[in-house]
């Protein structure tokens, strides 16, 4: 099992610059297949750009930092 608290670090790190660019993000939950789900809020929640921060920012540092997320998904 995934430490969901370990997620949440990582996200809090990311959170920041997200807030800068009046969006935000919020942790769901993590799947016993290693997927954590997110939610995007404010402005990021309509951004066409949010999938590719996504993947390339939160997605990237969490699987850098917990060698066990597979992948992030935005719910």
């Amino acid at each position: 099992m995934i430490d969901e608290k370990k997620i949440t670090k990582v996200i809090e790190e990311v959170r920041p610059s997200l807030q800068a660019d009046g969006g935000d993000i919020e942790f769901v939950e993590v799947d016993q297949s290693g997927v954590v789900k997110v939610r995007l809020k404010g402005a990021c929640s309509g951004c066409p750009m949010s999938q590719m921060t996504l993947k390339n920012g939160v997605e990237r540092l969490l699987k850098e930092r917990i060698p066990e997320v597979k992948s992030v998904e935005s719910v």
